[in-house]
């Protein structure tokens, strides 16, 4: 099992890096459209695998379409959104995810109570086949996208667009730029934006190493504790669920405060909420609130960070400015986990795991604050 998860999480770092800078090139709605194929694909298939080898390799697919996803959805929310919004949609957008963790999570119990694991995929493959047509329909390209691109036909659709939203059509593309533009990382990495990819890059790392200790291994603490498997995944349950209404809180903050600001104070709160977790807790009812407000400050700072990608990158690279940080960050979703079972292994308790797993979040928000004195001083992004 711990193979198949590290490659789907193989592929999500891949995917948001190389399917999410084709995003910048080819466009964001093909992109979300071919990675909602692979994903339906990569599901259907995993519920016929007939070995762990073949397991691994289809959920590898499946996480380049998952990563790939994550970049592009990230810039469209992004450039659909007015300056005053933005922090917020893309917030409200990041904040599916704890949600479809928690209604995955359930439909899955139901199914598993019922049919063997391969029924979850299959359910899995269907329900995302039936967002193909909605998104092939309903999901025009980025208007961003088309001026800064101006792809044959990019007048026409773009125009098409603006009129489905209500607003004045225009009669001429813009002035292309006189200066060639460069593609992929060698933009990220040039001047002006290269300081900000690292720092976020690193931000990122750093708070998911936290976030998905608490996520990882708050099953096998609890049940250590003495408590019994079902009782463990209640208390991840409130996790999940103070993970949302975080998600959400931050989205609507976002409207009368710094998105940054919010993410940081999120993270600082953070190191404190893990370290309580860490002292234990007399009861299961405290362990179940003390993790819910884990959940609730951690998953705030990641959804805030998504809105502070779609700020920091321009339109030509924030598909890809934001696949990358993603992409690189993953790996922090493998070395929390790990570093914890490392401590746990070498005879650390609980507090002490605890602290340590909980400096990420720290060393994340001041990563951020530098990043943040850095854009000050740096042109703004469009």
């Amino acid at each position: 099992l711990g193979i198949v998860l590290s490659m789907e999480l193989a592929g999500m770092a891949l995917g948001s890096m190389a399917i999410g800078g084709l995003a910048d090139r080819l466009g964001r709605r093909p992109i979300i459209l071919a990675c909602l194929l692979i994903m339906t694909g990569g599901m259907l298939l995993a519920g016929y695998a007939d070995s762990i080898v073949s397991l691994s390799i289809i959920r590898f697919a499946t996480g380049l379409g998952i990563g790939g996803m994550l970049a592009a959805v990230n810039a469209i929310a992004a450039e659909y959104s007015n300056m005053r919004r933005r922090s917020a949609c893309v917030s409200l957008m990041a904040a599916g995810y704890p949600l479809g963790v928690i209604i995955g999570g359930a439909i899955a119990s139901v199914l598993l109570a019922r049919f063997d694991w391969r029924a979850v995929f299959h359910f899995g493959a269907a329900y995302t086949a039936l967002l193909i047509p909605l998104a092939w329909y309903l999901l025009p390209e980025s208007v961003s996208f088309l001026l800064q691109r101006q792809p044959a036909g990019a007048l026409q659709r773009i125009n098409a667009t603006l009129t489905r939203m209500g607003h004045d059509t225009i009669a001429e593309l813009p002035a292309r730029p006189v200066t060639p533009q460069r593609a992929g990382w060698a933009e990220l990495f040039a001047p002006g934006l290269a300081a900000t990819t690292v720092l976020l890059t690193l931000a990122y790392l750093a708070h998911i190493m936290t976030f998905y200790f608490i996520l990882k291994w708050i099953p096998k603490i609890v049940v250590d504790m003495g408590y019994t498997a079902a009782y463990a995944g209640s208390v991840l349950v409130w996790a999940n669920v103070g993970g949302l209404a975080g998600s959400m809180l931050l989205s609507a903050l976002t409207q009368r405060f710094n998105v940054r600001t919010l993410v940081v104070a999120a993270m600082l709160c953070s190191v404190v909420m893990v370290n309580v977790f860490g002292r234990g807790q007399p009861d299961l009812a405290g362990l179940a609130l003390v993790a819910a407000s884990a959940g609730f400050f951690t998953n705030a700072a990641v959804v805030g960070l998504y809105a502070i990608f779609a700020q920091a990158f321009p339109t030509k690279v924030r598909a890809g400015g934001t696949g990358f940080v993603i992409g690189i960050g993953r790996g922090g979703a493998v070395l929390g986990p790990v570093l914890a079972g490392f401590l746990f292994e070498s005879g650390q308790g609980l507090a002490t795991v605890a602290f340590v797993m909980a400096l990420g979040s720290l060393v994340a928000a001041l990563l951020l604050l530098l990043e943040g004195r850095w854009q000050h001083r740096s042109p703004k992004t469009a």
